[in-house]
Protein backbone atom coordinates (compact mmCIF):
# COMPACT_ATOMS: atom_id res chain seq x y z
CA UNK A 1 0.00 0.00 0.00
CA UNK A 2 1.25 3.49 -0.84
CA UNK A 3 1.93 6.08 1.87
CA UNK A 4 -1.33 7.79 0.90
CA UNK A 5 -3.29 4.76 2.11
CA UNK A 6 -4.18 3.83 -1.45
CA UNK A 7 -3.23 0.58 -3.14
CA UNK A 8 0.04 0.96 -5.01
CA UNK A 9 -1.20 0.29 -8.55
CA UNK A 10 -4.97 0.70 -8.67
CA UNK A 11 -4.96 3.67 -6.23
CA UNK A 12 -8.06 2.53 -4.34
CA UNK A 13 -8.32 2.89 -0.55
CA UNK A 14 -10.45 1.35 2.17
CA UNK A 15 -12.98 4.14 1.72
CA UNK A 16 -13.75 2.57 -1.67
CA UNK A 17 -14.40 -0.88 -0.18
CA UNK A 18 -16.88 -3.15 -1.94
CA UNK A 19 -17.52 -6.90 -2.06
CA UNK A 20 -18.14 -7.07 -5.81
CA UNK A 21 -15.97 -6.03 -8.75
CA UNK A 22 -16.53 -6.11 -12.51
CA UNK A 23 -13.30 -6.39 -14.48
CA UNK A 24 -13.03 -5.23 -18.09
CA UNK A 25 -9.53 -5.21 -19.55
CA UNK A 26 -9.93 -1.93 -21.45
CA UNK A 27 -10.09 1.30 -19.37
CA UNK A 28 -12.39 2.74 -22.03
CA UNK A 29 -15.00 0.17 -21.02
CA UNK A 30 -15.03 1.00 -17.31
CA UNK A 31 -17.28 4.03 -17.63
CA UNK A 32 -19.56 2.18 -20.06
CA UNK A 33 -20.12 -0.57 -17.49
CA UNK A 34 -20.41 1.89 -14.60
CA UNK A 35 -23.27 3.60 -16.46
CA UNK A 36 -25.40 0.59 -15.49
CA UNK A 37 -24.81 1.26 -11.78
CA UNK A 38 -26.60 3.77 -9.58
CA UNK A 39 -24.72 6.93 -8.55
CA UNK A 40 -21.49 5.76 -10.19
CA UNK A 41 -18.44 7.97 -9.85
CA UNK A 42 -14.81 7.77 -10.95
CA UNK A 43 -12.77 7.04 -7.81
CA UNK A 44 -9.28 6.19 -9.10
CA UNK A 45 -7.21 6.27 -12.26
CA UNK A 46 -3.60 5.15 -12.65
CA UNK A 47 -1.82 3.48 -15.56
CA UNK A 48 -4.19 0.92 -17.12
CA UNK A 49 -6.36 0.83 -14.00
CA UNK A 50 -9.51 2.97 -14.05
CA UNK A 51 -12.01 2.41 -11.24
CA UNK A 52 -15.62 3.48 -10.85
CA UNK A 53 -17.81 2.86 -7.81
CA UNK A 54 -21.59 2.72 -7.79
CA UNK A 55 -24.46 0.70 -6.36
CA UNK A 56 -26.63 -2.27 -7.26
CA UNK A 57 -29.52 -3.26 -4.99
CA UNK A 58 -28.06 -0.95 -2.35
CA UNK A 59 -24.66 -2.67 -2.37
CA UNK A 60 -21.43 -0.92 -3.46
CA UNK A 61 -19.87 -2.33 -6.63
CA UNK A 62 -16.52 -1.51 -8.22
CA UNK A 63 -15.67 -1.50 -11.92
CA UNK A 64 -11.90 -1.69 -12.44
CA UNK A 65 -10.04 -2.15 -15.72
CA UNK A 66 -7.19 -4.65 -15.56
CA UNK A 67 -5.19 -3.88 -18.67
CA UNK A 68 -4.16 -6.62 -21.08
CA UNK A 69 -2.73 -9.93 -19.92
CA UNK A 70 -2.02 -11.81 -16.72
CA UNK A 71 0.52 -9.62 -14.87
CA UNK A 72 -1.60 -6.47 -14.71
CA UNK A 73 -4.77 -8.51 -14.12
CA UNK A 74 -3.16 -10.21 -11.13
CA UNK A 75 -2.19 -6.81 -9.71
CA UNK A 76 -5.79 -5.63 -9.98
CA UNK A 77 -7.22 -8.75 -8.33
CA UNK A 78 -4.63 -8.63 -5.53
CA UNK A 79 -5.29 -4.98 -4.70
CA UNK A 80 -9.05 -5.19 -5.07
CA UNK A 81 -9.02 -8.12 -2.66
CA UNK A 82 -7.10 -5.89 -0.24
CA UNK A 83 -9.98 -3.37 -0.23
CA UNK A 84 -12.60 -6.01 0.47
CA UNK A 85 -13.65 -7.52 -2.87
CA UNK A 86 -14.59 -11.18 -2.52
CA UNK A 87 -16.42 -11.70 -5.84
CA UNK A 88 -14.85 -10.93 -9.22
CA UNK A 89 -16.54 -11.01 -12.64
CA UNK A 90 -14.37 -10.63 -15.73
CA UNK A 91 -15.93 -9.06 -18.82
CA UNK A 92 -13.97 -9.28 -22.05
CA UNK A 93 -13.89 -9.90 -25.78
CA UNK A 94 -12.26 -12.77 -27.60
CA UNK A 95 -11.75 -14.53 -30.90
CA UNK A 96 -13.79 -17.71 -31.19
CA UNK A 97 -12.25 -21.16 -31.69
CA UNK A 98 -15.52 -22.86 -32.64
CA UNK A 99 -17.57 -22.48 -35.85
CA UNK A 100 -20.83 -22.59 -33.89
CA UNK A 101 -19.76 -19.70 -31.63
CA UNK A 102 -20.40 -16.57 -33.67
CA UNK A 103 -19.65 -12.88 -33.43
CA UNK A 104 -21.82 -11.35 -30.70
CA UNK A 105 -22.31 -14.64 -28.82
CA UNK A 106 -21.27 -14.86 -25.19
CA UNK A 107 -18.92 -17.49 -23.74
CA UNK A 108 -19.33 -18.17 -20.02
CA UNK A 109 -16.20 -19.71 -18.54
CA UNK A 110 -16.48 -22.69 -16.24
CA UNK A 111 -12.70 -22.84 -16.37
CA UNK A 112 -9.64 -21.57 -18.20
CA UNK A 113 -6.57 -23.28 -19.66
CA UNK A 114 -3.56 -21.77 -17.93
CA UNK A 115 -1.40 -21.37 -21.04
CA UNK A 116 0.32 -18.29 -19.59
CA UNK A 117 2.99 -17.49 -17.05
CA UNK A 118 1.48 -15.33 -14.32
CA UNK A 119 -0.61 -17.92 -12.49
CA UNK A 120 2.37 -20.25 -12.16
CA UNK A 121 3.68 -17.80 -9.59
CA UNK A 122 0.62 -18.62 -7.47
CA UNK A 123 -0.15 -22.31 -7.96
CA UNK A 124 1.41 -25.17 -9.95
CA UNK A 125 -0.01 -25.58 -13.45
CA UNK A 126 -1.70 -28.85 -12.45
CA UNK A 127 -4.12 -26.82 -10.29
CA UNK A 128 -7.17 -25.98 -12.45
CA UNK A 129 -8.42 -22.45 -13.04
CA UNK A 130 -12.10 -22.94 -12.29
CA UNK A 131 -14.96 -20.48 -11.89
CA UNK A 132 -17.12 -20.35 -8.78
CA UNK A 133 -20.38 -22.18 -9.62
CA UNK A 134 -22.57 -19.45 -8.10
CA UNK A 135 -20.93 -16.81 -10.30
CA UNK A 136 -21.32 -18.91 -13.45
CA UNK A 137 -24.96 -19.67 -12.60
CA UNK A 138 -25.66 -15.95 -12.12
CA UNK A 139 -24.02 -15.11 -15.45
CA UNK A 140 -26.06 -17.79 -17.20
CA UNK A 141 -29.30 -16.52 -15.66
CA UNK A 142 -28.47 -12.93 -16.59
CA UNK A 143 -27.63 -13.87 -20.19
CA UNK A 144 -30.82 -15.90 -20.51
CA UNK A 145 -32.91 -13.03 -19.14
CA UNK A 146 -31.52 -10.81 -21.89
CA UNK A 147 -32.17 -13.43 -24.56
CA UNK A 148 -28.45 -13.46 -25.36
CA UNK A 149 -26.99 -16.40 -27.24
CA UNK A 150 -24.48 -17.92 -24.86
CA UNK A 151 -22.25 -20.96 -24.51
CA UNK A 152 -20.88 -22.42 -21.28
CA UNK A 153 -17.50 -24.12 -21.30
CA UNK A 154 -13.73 -23.86 -21.11
CA UNK A 155 -11.75 -20.90 -22.47
CA UNK A 156 -8.06 -20.66 -23.31
CA UNK A 157 -5.80 -18.00 -21.80
CA UNK A 158 -2.46 -17.14 -23.39
CA UNK A 159 0.19 -14.42 -23.18
CA UNK A 160 0.64 -13.52 -26.86
CA UNK A 161 -2.17 -11.96 -28.87
CA UNK A 162 -0.19 -12.00 -32.11
CA UNK A 163 0.85 -15.58 -31.47
CA UNK A 164 -2.82 -16.41 -32.07
CA UNK A 165 -3.84 -13.99 -34.79
CA UNK A 166 -0.57 -13.99 -36.79
CA UNK A 167 1.14 -17.27 -35.91
CA UNK A 168 2.72 -17.76 -39.34
CA UNK A 169 5.22 -14.94 -38.85
CA UNK A 170 6.50 -16.43 -35.57
CA UNK A 171 9.59 -18.68 -35.44
CA UNK A 172 7.46 -21.35 -33.71
CA UNK A 173 4.53 -21.02 -36.13
CA UNK A 174 3.93 -24.76 -36.51
CA UNK A 175 3.69 -25.29 -32.75
CA UNK A 176 1.39 -22.29 -32.26
CA UNK A 177 -1.00 -23.48 -34.98
CA UNK A 178 -0.92 -27.03 -33.66
CA UNK A 179 -1.76 -25.97 -30.11
CA UNK A 180 -4.70 -23.80 -31.18
CA UNK A 181 -6.02 -26.63 -33.33
CA UNK A 182 -5.70 -28.96 -30.34
CA UNK A 183 -7.71 -26.65 -28.07
CA UNK A 184 -10.37 -26.24 -30.75
CA UNK A 185 -10.63 -30.00 -31.23
CA UNK A 186 -11.04 -30.35 -27.46
CA UNK A 187 -14.08 -28.06 -27.60
CA UNK A 188 -12.49 -24.96 -26.09
CA UNK A 189 -14.76 -22.01 -26.86
CA UNK A 190 -12.29 -19.19 -27.38
CA UNK A 191 -8.84 -17.81 -26.65
CA UNK A 192 -8.29 -14.67 -24.57
CA UNK A 193 -5.69 -13.20 -22.21
CA UNK A 194 -7.05 -12.57 -18.68
CA UNK A 195 -9.49 -15.25 -17.50
CA UNK A 196 -6.95 -17.66 -16.03
CA UNK A 197 -5.41 -14.89 -13.94
CA UNK A 198 -8.78 -13.76 -12.58
CA UNK A 199 -9.90 -17.28 -11.68
CA UNK A 200 -6.59 -18.53 -10.27
CA UNK A 201 -5.52 -15.46 -8.31
CA UNK A 202 -9.00 -15.01 -6.84
CA UNK A 203 -9.02 -18.65 -5.74
CA UNK A 204 -5.54 -18.35 -4.24
CA UNK A 205 -6.74 -15.33 -2.22
CA UNK A 206 -9.89 -17.06 -0.96
CA UNK A 207 -12.30 -15.18 -3.24
CA UNK A 208 -14.89 -16.21 -5.84
CA UNK A 209 -14.62 -15.42 -9.54
CA UNK A 210 -16.17 -16.07 -12.90
CA UNK A 211 -16.27 -14.45 -16.28
CA UNK A 212 -17.93 -13.92 -19.62
CA UNK A 213 -16.48 -12.87 -22.94
CA UNK A 214 -18.15 -11.69 -26.14
CA UNK A 215 -17.05 -13.30 -29.36
CA UNK A 216 -15.43 -11.37 -32.20
CA UNK A 217 -15.07 -13.50 -35.32
CA UNK A 218 -12.90 -12.94 -38.37
CA UNK A 219 -15.91 -11.29 -40.00
CA UNK A 220 -15.83 -8.31 -37.64
CA UNK A 221 -15.45 -4.94 -39.33
CA UNK A 222 -13.05 -2.93 -37.09
CA UNK A 223 -14.87 0.23 -38.14
CA UNK A 224 -18.23 -1.23 -37.04
CA UNK A 225 -17.61 -3.59 -34.11
CA UNK A 226 -20.55 -5.30 -32.39
CA UNK A 227 -22.16 -3.54 -29.45
CA UNK A 228 -20.79 -4.47 -26.03
CA UNK A 229 -24.08 -3.62 -24.32
CA UNK A 230 -25.21 -7.24 -23.97
CA UNK A 231 -21.86 -8.24 -22.47
CA UNK A 232 -21.95 -5.41 -19.96
CA UNK A 233 -25.59 -5.93 -19.03
CA UNK A 234 -24.95 -9.63 -18.50
CA UNK A 235 -22.12 -8.93 -16.09
CA UNK A 236 -24.04 -6.26 -14.19
CA UNK A 237 -27.16 -8.44 -14.09
CA UNK A 238 -25.15 -11.34 -12.69
CA UNK A 239 -23.71 -9.20 -9.89
CA UNK A 240 -27.19 -7.95 -9.04
CA UNK A 241 -28.42 -11.56 -8.81
CA UNK A 242 -25.49 -12.46 -6.56
CA UNK A 243 -26.25 -9.51 -4.27
CA UNK A 244 -29.92 -10.48 -4.05
CA UNK A 245 -29.01 -14.10 -3.33
CA UNK A 246 -26.62 -13.04 -0.55
CA UNK A 247 -29.34 -10.83 0.96
CA UNK A 248 -31.81 -13.73 1.00
CA UNK A 249 -29.28 -15.97 2.73
CA UNK A 250 -28.55 -13.27 5.31
CA UNK A 251 -32.23 -12.90 6.14
CA UNK A 252 -32.77 -16.62 6.78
Amino acid sequence: MAATGRQHHIHLAQEHAARYALLPSDPAHSQMIAAHLKNAELVAQNREFESWRGYLAGEPVLVTSTGVGGPSTALAVEELRAVGVDTFVRLGVSLTLQPFVRTGDLALAVGAIRDEGTTRQYLPVEYPAVAAPDVTDALRSAAAALGATHHVGVVHTKDSYYGEVEPDRMPMAAELRSRLEMWATAGVLCSEMEMAAVLTVARALGANAGGVVMMWGEDVDPARPPSLSTLHRTGVGAVELLIEHAARLASC
